[in-house]
């Protein structure tokens, strides 16, 4: 007995030492990954901040040319701080933007379209504008999109082009086989009222990293720009993201 708790003693000290050692390496890492991360915070914030007061010449005149129509993307949760949404709107007016589109995956920001147009009177709805017509320099055509607008829209696309298959079948007695077209979808989805113009620039406000549902066929070509929590959006952030996408160079294949 006595030589087996001999052996046990050096085995436990052993094992807390080892124990501590651990605690102590993982301490470490925290503190080396926070101290990062408040750093690249810190270093977000100033850029902000000094991109928001002007002092850098290049973000004063963004060229909108290349962004003809942007889209946020808010996650469900956040998009409920319609204060922030309208700020966000507010900045984007400011910049210049003409076309917008907002999107959430429970079309909170559909049930908030009151709110939003009684706080921005020179906003204008998608529906209720003629997207041939230029705008006035201090009005925003704004298109509020939702997952109604997604999958269920194809569906009903779907169903329609095959109704009209079946009609035109019955018709002309022709047994040969129909082929489906991207253009007779998009056409299916416009007499729908589903299709919407294809953004050319994603900003997404959430903490996921993903396009949150955007219907996939107006994003053959767009630009997908994670921004963090919409309760930390920068104007000096959104500023920097348009003029990232107004120096891309896109090759659009044949």
């Amino acid at each position: 007995m006595g030589s087996t708790n001999k052996m046990r003693g050096p085995n436990c000290w052993t094992a807390r030492v080892g124990s501590f050692g651990l605690q102590l390496i993982w301490h470490f890492i925290h503190f080396i990954i926070s101290t990062c991360y408040f750093v690249l915070g810190l270093a977000d914030a100033v850029d902000s901040y000094v991109i928001s007061s002007g002092l850098l010449k290049k973000y004063n005149d963004l060229n909108l040319g290349k962004l003809r129509y942007l889209a946020i993307g808010v996650d469900s949760d956040e998009a409920r701080q319609t204060s922030k949404v309208i700020k966000l709107l507010q900045w984007l007016s400011d910049i210049g933007m003409k076309h917008v589109c907002l999107y959430d995956e429970e079309g909170v920001l559909k049930k908030s379209k009151d709110a939003i147009l009684e706080k921005l009177s020179h906003v204008r709805l998608f529906e209720e504008t003629d997207e041939k017509l230029p705008l006035d320099k201090k009005n925003m055509n704004l298109e509020l999109a939702s997952p109604s607008d997604g999958k269920e829209a194809v569906a009903k696309a779907a169903n329609l082009l095959f109704t009209k298959h079946l009609e035109l079948k019955s018709a002309t007695e022709d047994q040969g086989e129909n082929v489906f077209t991207e253009a007779n979808m998009s056409e299916a989805l416009r007499a729908l009222g589903c299709s919407g113009p294809e953004p050319d620039l994603l900003l997404v406000y959430g903490p996921a990293r993903c396009h949150l549902g955007f219907p996939p066929w107006r994003l053959r070509y767009t630009e997908i720009v994670h921004m963090g929590p919409l309760k930390s959006m920068k104007h000096g952030s959104l500023m920097k993201a348009i003029y990232k996408f107004t120096l891309v160079h896109q090759n659009y294949g044949k």
